[in-house]
């Protein structure tokens, strides 16, 4: 990622996203894909999605079952190596290539679905 800052938005524009706390309930390699993974996530009344994402060089499958998340649950769909990822989690990521990846997560569990604002 670069320093550099993004456009800036409206305070409309953020309200727009759909932040959400999710618990990892499965995760597996992807098997077409050396840095994904593929998570079924619980969104609570939402309901299970699942999300690919590229975090495979940093974090094993196994370990993240039970993890609480941050996602975007309001994103579009998309194929990613002819998997479809239904919204995108949140992390930092430090180095360009990433050479460090982290989750958001909250600080105390939450009940999955919980809005993040």
């Amino acid at each position: 990622m670069s320093d550099q800052t993004k456009p800036q938005i409206t305070f409309d524009q953020f309200a727009a996203l759909d932040i959400r706390v999710a618990r990892i309930i499965e995760a597996q390699d992807h098997p077409n894909a050396d840095k994904l993974i593929v998570l079924k996530v619980d969104l609570g009344s939402l309901g299970q999605r699942q999300i690919v994402a590229g975090i495979r060089q940093h974090y094993k499958a196994e370990e993240l079952v039970g993890k609480q998340i941050a996602v975007v649950a309001n994103l579009a769909p998309r194929m990613m190596r002819n998997i479809e990822s239904q919204g995108m989690l949140l992390a930092a990521v430090e180095g360009n290539p990433p050479v460090n990846v982290v989750l958001m997560t909250p600080d105390r569990q939450v009940a999955p679905g919980a809005p993040i604002s």
